[in-house]
């Protein structure tokens, strides 16, 4: 028996069935994945998106305890919300939530056990982006409609 003296080494050591030792890699990693590729590309915007809107929920959380603070406190923020900055941030959030939402829908699909075979995953790989241009896009028409 080997000793190891790097202690990641004790996590990419396994055992098969038949006893014998292998190597695992470390997961995930990103060696692992090829960018360019569509499952690797949305499962890391996946996280990243989920990043963004656990972000995004700061902004939230300003606005509302602006909105408790009293109305200098309000109408800074909805000073900021409503800045050129602001929008492109809002509808950056918008993009980041129909984004995990499908993706997350996606996954939970994943999870009843359907949905493996490359067809089906490509095709709702697709369907979760062209889902979330088309979604925002919605909602920012309809909150200008309803904004003016």
């Amino acid at each position: 028996m080997s000793k190891i003296t790097d202690t990641r080494e004790a996590v990419m050591v396994g055992r098969r069935t038949d006893g014998s030792l292998v190597r695992r890699p470390l997961s995930p990693h990103l060696q692992a994945y090829d960018m360019m590729q569509m499952t690797s590309a949305l499962s890391i915007t996946h996280r990243i998106t989920g990043t963004l809107w656990s972000i995004g929920m700061v902004f939230l959380v300003w606005w509302l305890v602006a909105a408790a603070a009293g109305e200098a406190s309000f109408n800074a923020a909805q000073w900021f919300f409503g800045s050129f900055i602001g929008v492109i941030g809002l509808m950056g959030l918008t993009a980041v939530a129909w984004y995990h939402t499908l993706a997350g829908i996606r996954h939970l699909y994943w999870d009843s056990g359907r949905g493996f075979d490359l067809p089906t995953t490509y095709l709702t790989g697709r369907a979760v982006l062209i889902g979330t241009a088309a979604l925002t896009a919605l909602t920012w028409l309809i909150m200008l409609i309803t904004w003016i």
